[in-house]
């Protein structure tokens, strides 16, 4: 009919709104997009990837080796030569922390996914026994959280180290007990979490229709109910790295973690504990980065937390 129009659907606003609600989006286009909402975590990540990349690439740039002693610049405050200034031996403290960066960080990684992996097959079993598993394996956790974990890290590596250092050598040696030990030590947080999960999903629909189909319980818990219980799997990994990374400082700085020769953060911290007065650089930097990286993870896990949880409005 002439002078009639025809509103289109897309010009109403509340048309186009529902429209756009009803765009499929990926769930992992979604998590993104609610994780880059969360600020802290998002500087978090840059200065994570910095510390990272300063760590691996560093020492490509920064050629100074670590064991190079100068002593015409012993305890040198930072200076153009040595940005982080020089140690009681006249060793440059840049390049020192950005090799030991690599095992501290390494560590945290490693002992995490020992940690992860243990915490995760424990959870998993005992979330689906319906008979005595469940209450054994919980009560072992529970010893475990029981124990004094701090005394007993210091027995197991004051007894075994020499051992592993003749099999694997020095590093590797020490490296392999303190990521096992660390590991080995952290799991039950994560084995009651998963626990706590699997209680929950298993009694849900789809593990029932997968159930009626024939599926067996492993493929019921590795195809169907862990998938859907790792976002708080993946929230609690990145605490268990930060754990790592502050028991390997507190081990090395009490004497028991790595030699003298290999300077992670808290051997330097070690190191230079008797010199807080007149050199108080070398105790400053690495201090710094063990408190950015565990703060950046920190802020990270919370990150993830709140974009894995779809009931966080953010």
């Amino acid at each position: 009919m002439a002078g009639s129009t025809l509103a289109s659907p897309s010009a109403d606003p509340a048309v186009a709104a529902v429209a756009a609600a009803t765009v499929s989006v990926s769930p992992g286009r979604e998590t993104w997009r609610r994780f880059r909402r969360h600020k802290l975590a998002m500087a978090s990540t840059l200065i994570l990837a910095l510390l990272i990349l300063g760590v691996v690439v560093g020492p490509w740039v920064w050629t100074i080796p670590i064991n190079d002693i100068d002593f015409s610049a012993t305890l040198q405050g930072p200076s153009l030569a040595h940005p982080f200034g020089t140690d009681d031996l006249g060793q440059d403290i840049l390049a020192r922390m950005m090799y030991g960066g690599r095992i501290s960080l390494a560590v945290g990684l490693a002992a995490m996914v020992v940690a992860t992996t243990v915490g995760v097959v424990i959870g998993a079993l005992a979330g689906m026994s319906r008979k005595i598993a469940d209450p054994v394996l919980m009560w072992v956790t529970d010893l475990f959280l029981s124990l004094p974990q701090l005394p007993l890290l210091l027995l197991v590596i004051y007894l075994f180290r020499e051992q592993l250092k003749a099999v694997f050598g020095v590093e590797g040696g020490v490296f392999i007990l303190i990521v096992v030990v660390i590991g080995g030590l952290r799991w039950m947080p994560v084995a009651r979490l998963v626990r706590a999960q699997f209680l929950s999903l298993r009694e849900k629909e789809f593990v029932e229709a997968a159930k009626a189909q024939g599926a067996t319980k492993l493929r019921q818990m590795t195809r169907h109910i862990l998938p859907n219980a790792l976002g708080p799997v993946i929230v609690a990994s990145t605490i268990e790295v930060s754990s790592a990374i502050i028991a390997e400082s507190t081990l090395s700085f009490l004497g028991l973690g790595f030699p003298p020769d290999i300077p992670t953060w808290g051997r330097l911290l070690f190191d230079a504990k008797d010199h807080l007065d007149t050199a108080p650089h070398w105790a400053l930097f690495p201090g710094a980065a063990i408190f950015l990286t565990v703060l950046s993870i920190n802020f990270i896990g919370d990150g993830l937390r709140d974009a894995l949880d779809p009931r966080r409005v953010i």
